[in-house]
C-alpha cells in the first residue's frame, strides 16, 4: 500500500473521505449514465465464458448494469455497492424482468460474503475507485474459490478517461487517495494481485462511448448524471465551473471521431483476469462424477423406452407418467444444487420441507403432463452437467460445512450429506422406480 494510502487510513479524516465518496457515487443517475455502456458491459461479459448456475459476485455494481447481464445467461449472481440508492435501482430492474438477483449494500473494501463463495468475481469500472487498494485486492481474492476468475476492466491512466480525470484534476484539490487509473497499470496491478492468485492474464481494450448529441452534451449528460462529475462541478464557483466545462468540451471534441452531431471516443481499459490459486477438492470432483454418472444411467434407460412405456404412471398410488417422473429428476437439479450451497455457507433451511416438495412435484406434473422424451433428456444433460461443475467447485471446508434443513426435519446436516442424499440418490432413487413400474 502506498504512503499516501496509509496516511489516509489511519488519518482522522478517513471516515469522512469514506462518507464523502459514497455520497458522490450515490449522486447523478449512475442508471441512466451507465445505459449507454451495456453493449461493451455485454462483450466483457462474454469474454469470461460465464456457464449457467456459476456463482458470480459483481463488486462496485451499480444500478445493476453487468448483474442484470449475468443473470440473463443462467449465473447465480449476487452484486453489491456502497450507494445504497443505485442498490434500490438494481433490484427494481431484476424485478421488473423478473430475475433472482441478490443485491446488497457493500463496501469493496471489506464485502459482506463468506471466503470462497463464488467462482466468478468481477467489478466493471467500480472496485478500482475505492481508497485503499490492497484491502480491494485482498477482499476480491478472499471471496472467490479456489480456482475460480477475478475479472476487471479498469481505465488506464493514458487512456481517454484517464485523461479525463487529469483534466478534472487540473480544477480541484486532490482526494488524497490513490489515483484510481493505476489500476489500469499492468506493473501495479501485478503487484496488488500478488497474494493468492496463480495466474493472471492483462489486455487492453477500448470501451466505445457512442452518444447521439455533441460534447458539449455530453458534458452536460455526465455533469448530471456521473457522480465523479456532479461533484466535481459542484465544488466550484461558476468561473471555475465554466473553466472545468470549456476543457472538458475541448477533451471530448478533440477525440471525437463522428461526424453527424454525435459523439464516438474511445475509451482505453485493462482487462485484468486472474486465477486463484489453490487445489480442488478431490472429494468434490468425485462426489461430481457420481452425480452425473446417475443421470447418466438414468438417460441410458430412458433412451430405450417406447412411447408407451414413456407414458406409464409409476404406480397406482403415484399417478405421474414414467416421462414426467425423468422430467422431475432433471428439473430438480438447480433446487437440489442451491439447498447445498446454502448449507455450505452455513445457512439453515428449515422452510424447506417434505410438504414444500410435495407441493412442487404435483405443479411440475401439472404443468409438464406433454413432456417429450427429447426435451426430457435434453434438460436432464444440460441440468446434471450444470449441478457436476457447481459441485466440482466446493472445497473441502465447504463440504464439511452443516447447517439444519427441514428434509432432514431440522437436523444439522453437511454440504456433503445433502450433494449425496439429493442430487446424488434422486436419479439412482428414481431410475429403480421406473424399473420396477415396467418390471424391468
Amino acid at each position: 500500500m502506498s504512503a499516501i494510502a496509509k496516511d489516509t487510513e489511519t488519518g482522522t479524516d478517513f471516515a469522512e473521505l469514506k462518507a464523502r465518496l459514497k455520497s458522490t457515487w450515490a449522486s447523478g443517475d449512475y442508471d441512466v449514465f451507465s445505459r449507454f455502456m451495456e453493449k461493451d458491459a455485454e462483450q466483457f461479459f462474454l469474454r469470461l465464458g460465464v456457464k449457467p448456475g456459476t456463482r458470480l459476485l459483481d463488486v462496485a455494481c451499480g444500478a445493476g448494469q453487468l448483474a442484470l447481464i449475468a443473470a440473463r445467461a443462467g449465473a447465480q449472481v449476487s452484486g453489491c455497492d456502497i450507494a445504497p440508492n443505485w442498490i434500490e435501482k438494481a433490484r427494481a430492474r431484476a424485478a421488473a424482468e423478473g430475475l433472482n438477483i441478490d443485491f446488497k449494500e457493500g463496501d469493496a473494501e471489506a464485502l459482506p460474503y463468506a471466503d470462497g463463495e463464488f467462482d466468478v468475481v468481477v467489478s466493471l469500472i467500480g472496485a478500482m475507485f475505492a481508497p485503499r487498494p490492497d484491502l480491494v485486492a485482498a477482499e476480491l481474492t478472499r471471496v472467490c474459490r479456489p480456482g475460480g476468475i477475478i475479472a476487471m476492466a479498469n481505465w488506464t491512466p493514458g487512456g481517454f478517461v484517464g485523461r479525463m480525470f487529469k483534466t478534472i484534476s487540473n480544477h480541484i484539490a486532490p482526494s488524497g487517495m490513490p489515483a484510481p487509473v493505476l489500476w489500469g497499470d499492468e506493473t501495479v496491478v501485478r503487484e496488488r494481485l500478488s497474494k493468492g492468485i496463480a495466474d493472471l492474464k492483462f489486455a487492453l481494450r477500448n470501451y466505445h462511448f457512442d452518444y447521439p448529441f455533441p460534447p458539449n452534451a455530453v458534458v452536460e449528460f455526465y455533469r448530471v448524471n456521473y457522480g465523479p462529475m456532479t461533484r466535481a462541478f459542484a465544488l466550484l464557483d461558476s468561473q471555475g465551473q465554466d473553466n472545468l466545462r470549456r476543457d472538458l468540451v475541448e477533451l471530448w471534441s478533440a477525440n471525437n471521431t463522428a461526424k453527424d452531431g454525435h459523439t464516438k471516443v474511445d475509451a482505453e481499459y485493462l482487462e485484468v483476469i486472474a486465477t486463484k490459486g489453490g487445489k480442488a477438492s478431490v472429494r468434490a470432483g468425485k462426489l461430481a462424477n457420481r452425480v452425473l454418472q446417475g443421470a447418466a444411467e438414468l438417460a441410458k434407460f430412458a433412451e430405450g423406452l417406447s412411447e408407451e412405456e414413456w407414458r406409464k404412471p409409476i404406480s397406482d398410488r403415484d399417478r405421474r407418467t414414467v416421462g414426467i417422473v425423468v422430467h422431475h429428476v432433471a428439473s430438480v437439479y438447480p433446487v437440489e444444487i442451491e439447498l447445498a450451497r446454502a448449507v455450505a455457507s452455513g445457512k439453515a433451511a428449515i422452510e424447506v420441507t417434505w410438504e414444500v416438495v410435495n407441493d412442487l412435484n404435483a405443479k411440475h406434473a401439472n404443468k409438464n403432463e406433454a413432456v417429450t422424451k427429447a426435451e426430457a433428456l435434453e434438460l436432464l444433460r444440460k441440468n446434471s452437467e450444470e449441478a457436476a461443475a457447481a459441485v466440482r467447485a466446493l472445497t473441502d471446508y465447504e463440504l464439511d460445512k452443516s447447517a439444519p434443513i427441514g428434509l432432514s426435519f431440522g437436523a444439522p446436516v453437511t454440504a456433503q450429506f445433502v450433494i449425496e442424499d439429493h442430487a446424488l440418490r434422486h436419479s439412482w432413487h428414481h431410475l429403480a422406480r421406473i424399473r420396477k413400474a415396467l418390471g424391468r
